[in-house]
């Protein structure tokens, strides 16, 4: 039944594996092209060096890393579409059933094979893309950061798998319930993009409860690029703040003067008086101010991996479970 499985899926095996294969290789020059960089520009560089090197390797490899995380994550849907959802409709379009499953193999049997060696060769396929990536672009992600951000968090490590084992199985059961192949790839298409928009939009942050502190505004804070928005009720808000690799809840926090009052213009007016910048800045560290910080630390970034893929494996579980007993009404 291995076998069987294998040479009925390795035209679609050997594609994967030779594109894989292409990545590679470009991937592999990606990378050594971002370590080069790192080297010549980033690595011992001081002040304003840093700054601008900053932003060279960002306008320089920005898109293309782009394109690359974009790829990666189309690639579990389209194992999804194109391994899953055919998996059993096209069996029962084209009658071919009524031979398989009169065989000495059960159904049960014969699915379990199917979704084991098909889906463990995808998740295979999408871990090793996902390698190559988080390993080319290692030395980017450490001087950008934002390793939490959306597409970021969705395109390293060990959650692409979670999400090829999820659309394989959904591929799979859609075509069982369905027994047509094409709308099964449209319905497998549409449930996988609207899950993969609604976990990092409404579920990933509520999966460990955040942590809020109160931070002071001190000079650190105010040159990590945040700004103070004068809102109509004449109170400030600091907005844009994050913690060094942490995923902040808040992009505007209200400030609080130290006996925990609002901040407000009239307060803020002696420290628009400095003609420089820095006079200004040290003016406001004097006003003894603070806000609440809603994030998850940097450290949490494993754990949320760890959950999300567990998330993903479950629900190919669960999916997997009611297929088994779905297929025997099939």
């Amino acid at each position: 039944m291995t076998w069987l499985t294998w040479r009925q899926a390795r035209a679609q095996l050997l594609v994967a594996a030779g594109a894989l294969a292409a990545l590679a290789i470009y991937l592999v020059f990606l990378g050594g092209a971002i370590r080069r960089f790192y080297g010549e520009r980033i690595a011992g560089c001081e002040g304003q060096a840093c700054h601008l090197a900053r932003m060279d390797i960002r306008a320089g490899f920005d898109d293309t890393i782009s394109v690359a995380m974009v790829l990666l994550l189309a690639v579990p849907g389209l194992i999804g579409v194109f391994w899953g959802a055919p998996l059993v409709a096209q069996e029962l379009e084209q009658r071919t059933d009524r031979l398989v499953w009169n065989q000495s193999i059960t159904r049960a049997r014969w699915l379990a094979v199917k979704l084991l060696v098909v889906g463990l060769c995808g998740a295979a396929v999408t871990g090793l893309f996902s390698l190559l990536l988080t390993s080319s672009v290692s030395r980017y992600d450490q001087v950008v950061g934002g390793r939490f951000l959306a597409l970021s968090f969705a395109s390293r490590n060990i959650v692409p798998i979670g999400y090829a084992l999820f659309a394989f199985v959904l591929g799979s059961v859609a075509g069982m319930v369905l027994r047509r192949t094409l709308p099964a790839m449209a319905v497998t298409l549409v449930v996988f993009a609207a899950v993969q928009l609604l976990v990092p939009t409404a579920v990933r942050q509520h999966l460990v409860p955040a942590v809020t502190q109160t931070v002071a505004v001190d000079a650190a804070v105010l040159n990590s690029g945040v700004g103070m928005r004068l809102n109509e009720d004449d109170t400030f808000d600091l907005q844009g703040y994050v913690a060094d690799g942490s995923w902040s809840l808040d992009f505007s926090a209200p400030l609080s003067k130290a006996d925990g009052s609002s901040y407000t213009g009239e307060d803020a007016r002696p420290c628009l008086l400095p003609e420089d910048v820095e006079g200004g800045d040290a003016c406001v560290v004097a006003q003894d101010l603070h806000f609440e910080y809603t994030h998850h630390p940097a450290g949490r970034y494993w754990t949320f991996q760890w959950l999300e893929l567990s998330l993903f494996i479950g629900l190919a579980l669960v999916l997997a479970g009611f297929g088994f007993l779905w297929i025997r009404r099939v």
